[in-house]
């Protein structure tokens, strides 16, 4: 089966596994969900929600991160790794946002990807979840592995692997598609002992790289 008739099975059963499927990290502002998803670099989601379950009240906003004592704010980043770079990201980031946009979250990529810390999957991340923006698909290591050894693309960078899922998948399912192929592979299509006999897709996967 060609990848392009793959897409309907796949979302149909993507759909029946993960009917919510949601981004796992916690928020509730888009200001918060841009932050998470930058600690979220190199740390599980599980660890940022802790970190930030304590973070956001005490910083509530771009403005009061930005003003926030480094040392102190580097304390407070420190269990999710790299939290020097990830501070000064995060501090830089909401002076940017407060500078060029009066604080408030962009809803274009264009406008986001000039953000100190923020590339192309964190947009994604931010529009698809925060605003429901079919910006473009979420391409994490999650979702490449699981392309990859479905057949969809045969790329390594994330840029290429997303432009070729947005030839294959709708772009009204690109924001359910993202989420729910993220829950696919952190809890099924795994990078070490993929549970291949109980995958949703094992009929339909040629398991590449497996």
């Amino acid at each position: 089966m060609q990848p392009a008739q793959k897409i309907p099975v796949l979302l149909e059963r993507l759909r029946e596994a993960h009917p919510e499927a949601r981004y796992e990290l916690n928020w509730s502002t888009p200001f918060e969900l841009l932050v998470a998803t930058i600690l979220a670099a190199q740390c599980t989601d599980e660890r940022v929600n802790r970190v930030t379950a304590t973070l956001f009240p005490k910083y509530p906003g771009p403005r009061a991160l930005a003003d926030a004592d480094t040392a102190a704010l580097e304390e407070d980043l420190k269990p999710t790794g790299f939290y020097k770079q990830k501070t000064k990201s995060v501090q830089a980031m909401s002076r940017a946002l407060l500078e060029d946009f009066g604080g408030e979250v962009p809803r274009t990529v264009d406008a986001l990807v000039t953000l100190p810390g923020v590339a192309r999957k964190t947009a994604n991340v931010v529009l698809n979840t925060a605003f429901d923006l079919p910006s473009g698909i979420i391409v994490d290591t999650h979702v490449a592995r699981v392309s990859q050894r479905l057949g969809l693309t045969k790329h390594d960078k994330p840029d290429v692997i997303e432009e070729d899922l947005m030839k294959l998948v709708p772009q009204e399912q690109w924001t359910f598609f993202g989420p729910a192929t993220v829950l696919h592979g952190r809890y099924t299509c795994t990078a070490k002992k993929p549970k291949c006999e109980e995958c949703i897709f094992k009929d339909l996967c040629p398991r590449i790289g497996v």
